[in-house]
C-alpha cells in the first residue's frame, strides 16, 4: 500500500492541481515553459521556427536578432554570431520539441534549454494552453 501510494502520488497530485486550476481559473506554476534554441543564421532560425509551428509544438516563437557568442568547442575558444529562438509551449511538450529540433537542426549539438514559466498574464497563459494540443 505504501509503495503504491508513493508511485501514485505524482499522478494524483497532478490531477488535483488540474482540478483546482479548472475550478478556480488559477495558473499552475510550471505548466508552460520557454525554450531557448540557438541558430546559425536568420534563414535557419525561420525554417526551424516554422517547422516547430507546423508540428504545433509551440504557441509562439520569437526570432531574436543576431548576437555575439563566445563558447568552448572541442577545447578551443570560439566566437560567432547566432540567432536565438524563444519558444513558448507546454512544459509537457519540451521533450518532443527537443527531439524534433535535434532531428532537423544543422548543429552537431544545438542549444535547446528550457525554463518553466512561474507566473504571467493569465489570459496569455490560457492562450498558450489553447494553442498547443495536449499530449
Amino acid at each position: 500500500v505504501v509503495t503504491l501510494s508513493l508511485l501514485m502520488y505524482p499522478v494524483l497530485r497532478g490531477l488535483a492541481l488540474q482540478l483546482h486550476s479548472a475550478i478556480t481559473g488559477s495558473y499552475i506554476s510550471g505548466t508552460h515553459s520557454i525554450a531557448f534554441i540557438n541558430c546559425l543564421n536568420e534563414q535557419i532560425a525561420k525554417d526551424i521556427a516554422r517547422a516547430i509551428m507546423d508540428k504545433k509544438l509551440a504557441a509562439y516563437v520569437n526570432i531574436l536578432p543576431k548576437s555575439s557568442a563566445l563558447y568552448f568547442w572541442k577545447g578551443e575558444l570560439e566566437e560567432s554570431t547566432e540567432i536565438l529562438l524563444l519558444v513558448k509551449t507546454r512544459t509537457t511538450k519540451i521533450g518532443e520539441l527537443s527531439d524534433y529540433v535535434r532531428s532537423i537542426h544543422p548543429f552537431e549539438i544545438p542549444e535547446i534549454i528550457s525554463l518553466p514559466i512561474d507566473q504571467g498574464n493569465p489570459l496569455y497563459l490560457k492562450w498558450i494552453e489553447e494553442s498547443v494540443p495536449r499530449d
